[in-house]
C-alpha cells in the first residue's frame, strides 16, 4: 500500500505490504483448522491408524510457521521522504533499522520490468554506483501508483526498453 503522510518540508510515503489478514485472524484460522485436523487424525486413530497423528501434529507446526513467517513478512514497512534537496529511505520491520539519504538532483528511480506479466516492476533509487531497492514487496496496481507519484515529484525515472522474449526451439 501507499499512503501519503503529512510532511511540510515535501513529501512523505509510507509503503507497506498488503495484508488482508490481522494476526488475530491468522490465529483463529490455525486453530479451525487445528480442530479439523486433529479431529479427523483423533478419529483415524482411533480405527487403527495411529500414524496419522504425528504426521498431522508436524503439519500443523509448519502451517503455524508459515503464517507467522508470512504475518511477519507483512509488517515490514518503508518510509520515503523527498525534499526539495534529498531523498530519504528509511526501512524496518518494527523500528527504523536501514537509512539511506541520497542527493535528489543526482538520485534517479530505476525501473526493471518483470520476467512475468503479472509481476510488478523492480524499483531501485540509483546514486553513482549505490543502487537501494524500493518497495519490491508491492503489487502491480501500488507500484504504478507509486510510480506516478514519484513522477509528480519530478524525479527521473529510467525505463529501460522491453527486450522480447526469447523463443526456444
Amino acid at each position: 500500500m501507499v499512503q501519503r503522510l503529512q510532511y511540510s518540508g515535501g513529501t512523505r510515503l509510507l509503503l507497506t505490504p498488503n495484508h488482508s489478514l490481522s494476526w488475530r485472524a491468522n490465529v483463529r484460522i490455525w486453530l479451525a483448522l487445528c480442530s479439523l485436523s486433529l479431529t479427523i487424525a483423533g478419529l483415524m486413530s482411533l480405527a487403527g491408524a495411529w500414524l496419522v497423528l504425528p504426521f498431522a501434529g508436524l503439519e500443523l507446526a509448519a502451517l503455524a510457521t508459515a503464517l507467522y513467517l508470512t504475518a511477519r513478512a507483512c509488517r515490514r514497512q518503508e518510509v520515503l521522504t523527498i525534499t526539495p534537496h534529498q531523498l530519504q529511505l528509511e526501512k524496518g520491520l518494527y523500528h527504523k533499522q536501514a537509512e539511506w539519504k541520497l542527493p535528489r538532483p543526482y538520485t534517479r528511480v530505476c525501473l526493471r520490468q518483470p520476467h512475468t506479466p503479472v509481476a510488478a516492476p523492480r524499483m531501485f533509487l540509483v546514486f553513482r554506483e549505490q543502487e537501494v531497492a524500493l518497495a519490491n514487496f508491492l503489487n502491480t496496481e501500488d507500484a504504478q501508483a507509486l510510480i506516478s507519484i514519484l513522477r509528480s515529484c519530478g524525479l527521473a525515472i529510467d525505463t529501460p526498453a522491453p527486450t522480447a522474449p526469447a523463443l526456444w526451439l
